[in-house]
Protein backbone atom coordinates (compact mmCIF):
# COMPACT_ATOMS: atom_id res chain seq x y z
CA UNK A 1 0.00 0.00 0.00
CA UNK A 2 0.97 3.41 -0.87
CA UNK A 3 2.27 5.59 1.80
CA UNK A 4 0.07 8.05 3.20
CA UNK A 5 0.70 11.80 3.14
CA UNK A 6 -1.38 14.44 4.93
CA UNK A 7 -0.41 17.86 3.89
CA UNK A 8 -1.42 21.04 5.73
CA UNK A 9 -1.17 24.61 4.76
CA UNK A 10 -3.04 27.64 3.86
CA UNK A 11 -1.86 28.49 0.88
CA UNK A 12 -3.99 26.98 -1.97
CA UNK A 13 -1.36 26.85 -4.90
CA UNK A 14 1.10 25.33 -2.44
CA UNK A 15 -1.16 22.81 -1.24
CA UNK A 16 -2.05 22.37 -5.03
CA UNK A 17 1.80 21.61 -5.93
CA UNK A 18 2.93 19.64 -3.23
CA UNK A 19 0.19 16.88 -3.67
CA UNK A 20 1.11 17.21 -7.76
CA UNK A 21 4.29 16.16 -6.87
CA UNK A 22 3.45 13.31 -4.57
CA UNK A 23 0.68 11.71 -5.97
CA UNK A 24 2.69 11.23 -8.82
CA UNK A 25 5.88 9.38 -6.71
CA UNK A 26 2.82 7.01 -6.10
CA UNK A 27 1.80 8.31 -2.62
CA UNK A 28 -1.55 8.87 -1.16
CA UNK A 29 -2.14 12.14 -0.56
CA UNK A 30 -4.96 14.75 1.60
CA UNK A 31 -4.87 17.96 1.94
CA UNK A 32 -5.97 20.51 4.97
CA UNK A 33 -6.28 24.36 4.68
CA UNK A 34 -5.28 24.70 8.40
CA UNK A 35 -4.14 22.68 11.63
CA UNK A 36 -7.70 22.05 12.66
CA UNK A 37 -8.56 20.81 9.73
CA UNK A 38 -5.41 18.63 9.76
CA UNK A 39 -5.60 17.62 12.90
CA UNK A 40 -9.03 16.39 11.87
CA UNK A 41 -8.17 14.28 9.21
CA UNK A 42 -4.92 12.76 10.61
CA UNK A 43 -7.55 11.18 13.84
CA UNK A 44 -10.19 10.04 11.55
CA UNK A 45 -7.11 8.41 9.17
CA UNK A 46 -3.41 7.99 9.88
CA UNK A 47 -0.96 9.55 8.03
CA UNK A 48 2.46 7.53 7.07
CA UNK A 49 3.92 11.58 6.82
CA UNK A 50 2.62 14.78 7.66
CA UNK A 51 4.02 17.76 5.85
CA UNK A 52 2.93 20.94 7.99
CA UNK A 53 3.06 24.73 7.23
CA UNK A 54 3.80 26.68 10.48
CA UNK A 55 2.27 29.48 10.24
CA UNK A 56 -1.64 28.89 9.63
CA UNK A 57 -5.06 30.35 10.59
CA UNK A 58 -7.33 28.64 13.67
CA UNK A 59 -3.97 26.16 14.82
CA UNK A 60 -0.37 26.69 13.81
CA UNK A 61 1.68 23.72 12.82
CA UNK A 62 3.49 24.30 16.00
CA UNK A 63 0.13 23.65 17.98
CA UNK A 64 -1.11 20.99 15.40
CA UNK A 65 2.11 18.68 16.08
CA UNK A 66 1.45 19.47 19.61
CA UNK A 67 -1.75 18.03 19.57
CA UNK A 68 -1.00 14.72 17.46
CA UNK A 69 1.67 14.13 20.07
CA UNK A 70 -0.66 13.97 22.61
CA UNK A 71 -1.82 10.43 21.22
CA UNK A 72 0.38 7.49 21.47
CA UNK A 73 -0.67 6.44 18.23
CA UNK A 74 1.11 9.61 16.34
CA UNK A 75 4.21 9.27 18.96
CA UNK A 76 6.37 8.10 16.45
CA UNK A 77 4.79 9.91 13.07
CA UNK A 78 7.30 11.84 10.80
CA UNK A 79 6.77 15.12 10.01
CA UNK A 80 8.41 18.04 7.46
CA UNK A 81 7.54 21.70 8.60
CA UNK A 82 7.40 23.54 5.45
CA UNK A 83 7.46 27.18 6.35
CA UNK A 84 9.08 30.69 5.34
CA UNK A 85 10.49 30.96 9.00
CA UNK A 86 14.04 29.79 8.79
CA UNK A 87 16.18 31.30 12.14
CA UNK A 88 17.60 29.11 14.09
CA UNK A 89 15.27 29.76 16.79
CA UNK A 90 12.52 28.78 14.66
CA UNK A 91 14.49 25.45 13.21
CA UNK A 92 15.20 24.42 16.87
CA UNK A 93 12.12 24.58 18.24
CA UNK A 94 10.62 22.17 15.00
CA UNK A 95 13.32 19.90 15.60
CA UNK A 96 12.48 19.80 19.68
CA UNK A 97 8.97 18.97 19.01
CA UNK A 98 9.69 16.11 17.08
CA UNK A 99 9.97 17.05 13.20
CA UNK A 100 11.84 14.67 11.45
CA UNK A 101 13.14 18.07 8.65
CA UNK A 102 12.46 21.73 8.22
CA UNK A 103 12.11 23.03 4.39
CA UNK A 104 12.38 26.71 4.19
CA UNK A 105 10.33 28.63 1.88
CA UNK A 106 10.75 29.35 -0.96
CA UNK A 107 11.89 25.66 -2.37
CA UNK A 108 12.40 23.44 -5.28
CA UNK A 109 9.35 20.61 -5.32
CA UNK A 110 11.81 17.83 -6.51
CA UNK A 111 13.73 18.63 -3.07
CA UNK A 112 10.45 18.19 -0.92
CA UNK A 113 10.40 15.11 -2.98
CA UNK A 114 13.69 13.98 -2.14
CA UNK A 115 13.21 14.63 1.49
CA UNK A 116 10.20 12.88 1.96
CA UNK A 117 11.34 9.80 0.32
CA UNK A 118 14.23 9.80 2.84
CA UNK A 119 11.96 10.71 5.74
CA UNK A 120 9.84 7.60 4.97
CA UNK A 121 12.90 5.07 4.41
CA UNK A 122 14.82 6.86 7.54
CA UNK A 123 11.65 6.83 9.69
CA UNK A 124 10.41 3.17 8.64
CA UNK A 125 14.09 1.64 8.89
CA UNK A 126 14.33 2.93 12.57
CA UNK A 127 11.36 1.75 13.91
CA UNK A 128 12.00 -1.55 12.34
CA UNK A 129 15.34 -2.00 13.57
CA UNK A 130 14.26 -0.82 17.17
CA UNK A 131 11.63 -3.19 17.50
CA UNK A 132 13.72 -5.70 16.09
CA UNK A 133 16.26 -5.75 18.68
CA UNK A 134 14.05 -5.00 21.62
CA UNK A 135 12.68 -8.19 20.97
CA UNK A 136 15.89 -9.41 22.69
CA UNK A 137 18.26 -9.11 25.93
CA UNK A 138 19.44 -5.76 25.16
CA UNK A 139 19.55 -2.84 22.27
CA UNK A 140 22.20 -0.14 21.06
CA UNK A 141 22.30 2.39 18.59
CA UNK A 142 23.06 6.17 17.56
CA UNK A 143 20.45 8.78 19.17
CA UNK A 144 20.74 10.96 15.62
CA UNK A 145 19.12 8.05 13.54
CA UNK A 146 16.63 6.56 16.61
CA UNK A 147 15.54 9.91 18.32
CA UNK A 148 15.25 9.38 22.49
CA UNK A 149 11.54 10.20 22.05
CA UNK A 150 10.86 7.47 19.67
CA UNK A 151 12.85 4.87 21.52
CA UNK A 152 10.90 5.43 24.76
CA UNK A 153 7.91 4.65 23.12
CA UNK A 154 8.90 1.62 21.29
CA UNK A 155 10.34 0.67 24.96
CA UNK A 156 6.56 1.59 26.25
CA UNK A 157 4.65 -0.32 23.52
CA UNK A 158 6.71 -2.98 24.09
CA UNK A 159 6.29 -3.12 28.06
CA UNK A 160 10.21 -3.53 28.17
CA UNK A 161 12.06 -3.63 31.79
CA UNK A 162 15.78 -1.97 32.40
CA UNK A 163 18.07 0.14 32.05
CA UNK A 164 18.71 2.75 29.25
CA UNK A 165 22.29 4.55 29.35
CA UNK A 166 22.85 7.37 27.24
CA UNK A 167 25.70 9.44 26.18
CA UNK A 168 26.93 12.67 24.62
CA UNK A 169 29.47 13.14 21.99
CA UNK A 170 32.38 13.98 24.56
CA UNK A 171 30.05 15.60 27.07
CA UNK A 172 27.89 14.11 30.15
CA UNK A 173 26.14 10.79 30.49
CA UNK A 174 22.60 9.49 32.03
CA UNK A 175 20.87 6.51 33.17
CA UNK A 176 16.97 6.01 32.71
CA UNK A 177 15.38 2.84 34.44
CA UNK A 178 11.98 1.82 32.94
CA UNK A 179 9.91 -0.57 34.26
CA UNK A 180 7.01 -2.38 32.03
CA UNK A 181 7.76 0.22 29.18
CA UNK A 182 7.57 3.30 31.57
CA UNK A 183 9.63 5.79 32.99
CA UNK A 184 10.48 5.09 37.25
CA UNK A 185 13.49 7.36 37.22
CA UNK A 186 15.96 9.07 35.42
CA UNK A 187 19.29 11.31 36.11
CA UNK A 188 22.69 12.51 35.11
CA UNK A 189 26.08 10.08 36.02
CA UNK A 190 28.42 12.29 38.25
CA UNK A 191 25.72 15.05 38.44
CA UNK A 192 22.84 15.60 41.48
CA UNK A 193 20.32 17.33 39.20
CA UNK A 194 18.58 17.48 37.28
CA UNK A 195 16.71 14.31 38.06
CA UNK A 196 13.77 12.01 36.72
CA UNK A 197 10.90 13.89 34.99
CA UNK A 198 13.52 17.38 34.72
CA UNK A 199 16.28 15.21 33.92
CA UNK A 200 14.06 13.57 30.86
CA UNK A 201 13.74 17.05 29.86
CA UNK A 202 16.99 17.80 29.49
CA UNK A 203 17.48 14.41 27.89
CA UNK A 204 15.08 15.39 25.07
CA UNK A 205 17.06 18.07 23.90
CA UNK A 206 20.09 15.32 23.12
CA UNK A 207 20.34 15.46 18.74
CA UNK A 208 23.52 13.01 19.11
CA UNK A 209 25.29 10.83 21.20
CA UNK A 210 24.94 6.76 21.83
CA UNK A 211 22.37 5.00 23.76
CA UNK A 212 22.30 1.06 24.98
CA UNK A 213 19.41 -0.83 26.51
CA UNK A 214 20.02 -3.20 28.86
CA UNK A 215 16.60 -5.66 30.10
CA UNK A 216 17.34 -6.16 33.88
CA UNK A 217 15.21 -6.39 36.97
CA UNK A 218 14.07 -3.01 38.07
CA UNK A 219 13.26 -2.64 41.66
CA UNK A 220 12.32 0.98 43.51
CA UNK A 221 9.30 3.64 43.77
CA UNK A 222 8.61 5.04 40.43
CA UNK A 223 9.49 8.26 40.92
CA UNK A 224 8.28 9.76 37.68
CA UNK A 225 4.46 8.82 37.87
CA UNK A 226 3.39 9.95 34.99
CA UNK A 227 2.99 7.95 31.03
CA UNK A 228 6.01 8.50 28.45
CA UNK A 229 3.23 10.53 26.06
CA UNK A 230 3.00 12.95 28.88
CA UNK A 231 6.58 12.83 29.66
CA UNK A 232 7.16 13.75 25.60
CA UNK A 233 4.32 16.32 25.80
CA UNK A 234 5.33 18.38 28.72
CA UNK A 235 8.80 18.58 27.07
CA UNK A 236 7.96 20.07 23.95
CA UNK A 237 5.50 22.69 25.90
CA UNK A 238 8.54 23.31 28.13
CA UNK A 239 11.09 23.52 24.93
CA UNK A 240 8.65 25.38 23.00
CA UNK A 241 7.17 28.16 25.72
CA UNK A 242 9.94 28.08 28.13
CA UNK A 243 6.88 28.56 31.02
CA UNK A 244 8.99 26.72 33.62
CA UNK A 245 11.73 28.98 34.91
CA UNK A 246 13.01 26.55 37.15
CA UNK A 247 13.47 23.79 34.19
CA UNK A 248 14.51 26.41 31.77
CA UNK A 249 16.86 28.15 33.98
CA UNK A 250 18.38 24.20 33.95
CA UNK A 251 18.34 23.28 31.07
CA UNK A 252 20.19 26.50 29.59
CA UNK A 253 23.14 25.83 32.41
CA UNK A 254 23.64 22.74 30.39
CA UNK A 255 25.10 21.89 26.56
CA UNK A 256 22.06 21.78 24.58
CA UNK A 257 23.12 19.35 22.12
CA UNK A 258 20.87 19.85 19.34
CA UNK A 259 22.36 21.16 16.31
CA UNK A 260 20.25 23.05 13.78
CA UNK A 261 22.97 23.54 11.01
CA UNK A 262 22.48 19.75 10.40
CA UNK A 263 20.96 19.65 7.08
CA UNK A 264 18.60 16.34 6.23
CA UNK A 265 18.66 15.63 2.70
Amino acid sequence: MAPHVLVADDDAWILRMVATVLEKRGYSVETATDGEDALQRALIRTPDLLITDVMMPKMDGWSLVRQLRAHAEFALLPVIFLTALSSEDDRIRGFRLGADDYVTKPFRFEELDLRVAKTLRRTQAAVQETREHLGGSGLRGDLSQVGLSSLLILIEMERKTGLLQLRAPNGPSAQILVRDGKVVHARLDDVEEPVDAECLYYLLTWGAGEFEFVMCLVEGADRVNVSTTHLLMEAARIMDESRDPQIAQTIATIPVLVDPSDEVI
